[in-house]
């Protein structure tokens, strides 16, 4: 059998690379899993929001200024120190998290569901913890990624769109239902960046500004292409450009995991309690992490467990970005992971932070098991529907199969 030339194999990656956006199922978990993350600690703080981020803050309106005069940070609240104002980005912030999660319109919805990362996170950043940092860099992430293919109600429309041009019923150039919300939603953001360029809004970095420009120029663009010139090379262009930053920002998402859990690994190695192997019996001890405390004394009372577990940890992580390549042992290590983040939310009463990394590793899980978890929670909805008298599922979810998506992101809207 003959070898394969190299020249060959690199175009074949080339071409893979540019010609579709690659993990769809991974993408569309880690929309779900941050923005549903954000959207349950934005509630479950309802009641202590003013004291958090708000005019009744510790941190005063007057000293984040201050601060982010000088770090240059971005947040809306610093646009006014009214309580009507914060109100309406909490809101905001809620709102943005329920549509991403749902898969409305992400392409727009992305971004401002950064803008409100941003703002809240900024606004009082000695209130976060490890699991806020990785929300606040994974919505940056997100704005960049076509994480709406699968999973969404972007793809439910693109679905009911391709059916409509199969059977015949929509000609080319027609109004298209999804339309008037998309030019609306980037009409309105247009009007706030030119705002909030224009006052000075957007922090003092330069990235931010540009970044939030590209995307609102391309969004017009690719609006544009789409209905006007669908078959157009410029329309190939800016698919290539869109899956080159899906595939760009989806390396870096899982470059950034690795890192997470190699550095705290090795930073673990070099304490004293994790090399005699009694690190986690303090956390376990301490009533500020015990929600449980009849469980985490009975793990406590166990020496061998506590050091199984102490061990176990360290392994895990330090391993873990050295398995990537095996694909045996790296899903192993990541269910294993998985695990220790479950038993971190019930033991240690930290289901946020917990939610944030299961969210990040899901950019590593099998799509043969993602395609199976979307077919089986499909079939039950069917089956929840039938009970209720409702209209079956829509086609490839009775037969546990998601079903195939347009080439692309599916999207003919302005930002969807």
């Amino acid at each position: 059998m003959s070898t394969p030339h190299p020249a060959r194999g690199l175009a074949g990656a080339v071409q893979r690379v540019t010609a579709s956006a690659l993990g769809p199922y991974q993408s569309a978990v880690i929309r779900i899993g941050f923005s549903a993350t954000f959207l349950l600690f934005l509630l479950r703080e309802l009641p202590h929001r003013h004291e958090m981020y708000g005019p009744d803050a510790p941190w005063r309106w007057d000293l984040a200024r201050q601060l982010i005069s000088g770090n240059q940070a971005f947040t809306a609240l610093m646009w006014s120190d009214s309580a009507l104002w914060f109100e309406i980005v909490y809101a905001l912030a809620l709102l943005s998290s329920l549509l991403l999660m749902l898969g409305w319109h992400t392409r727009a919805v992305s971004v401002v569901f950064m803008a409100g990362v941003l703002s809240l996170q900024n606004r009082s950043i000695f209130m976060g913890d490890g699991g806020d940092n990785v929300i606040h860099l994974m919505a940056i992430y997100l704005v960049l990624t076509r994480c709406g293919q699968v999973w969404s109600l972007d793809a439910r429309r693109a679905r009911r769109r391709e059916s409509a041009r199969d059977a015949g019923q929509e000609a080319g150039g027609r109004w298209e239902p999804g339309e008037p919300a998309g030019i609306a939603l980037w009409v309105v953001l247009g009007v706030v960046l030119a705002g909030a360029s224009g006052a000075g809004g957007l922090g003092g970095t330069v990235w931010l500004p540009l970044l939030l420009w590209c995307l609102w120029v391309g969004q017009g663009a690719w609006w544009a292409v789409n209905r006007y010139t669908p078959r157009n090379e410029l329309r190939t262009l800016l698919d290539v450009v869109a899956n080159l930053a899906h595939n760009a920002t989806l390396v870096v998402i899982m470059a950034e995991v690795c890192l997470i859990y190699a550095t705290a690994g090795w930073y673990k190695i070099q304490g004293s309690r994790w090399q005699d192997g009694t690190a986690l019996y303090y956390p376990l001890k301490l009533e500020y992490f015990t929600p449980w405390p009849a469980l985490s004394d009975f793990l406590a009372s166990s020496g061998v467990m506590v050091m199984v577990l102490s061990y176990a940890t360290v392994i895990v992580q330090v391993a873990f970005p050295f398995t990537l390549f095996n694909r045996r042992v790296k899903n192993f290590l990541l269910g294993a992971m998985l695990c220790e983040h479950a038993g971190i939310a019930l033991l240690l009463g930290l289901p946020f932070f917990s939610m944030a990394m299961i969210a990040a590793d899901a950019v590593f899980l099998p799509t043969a098991f993602l395609v199976w978890l979307g077919g089986r929670a499909g079939a039950g909805r069917e089956r929840l529907f039938r009970r209720r008298g409702r209209v079956p599922a829509p086609r490839g979810a009775a037969d546990g199969r998601e079903a195939p998506e347009p080439d692309g992101d599916g999207s003919h809207t302005l930002v969807g």
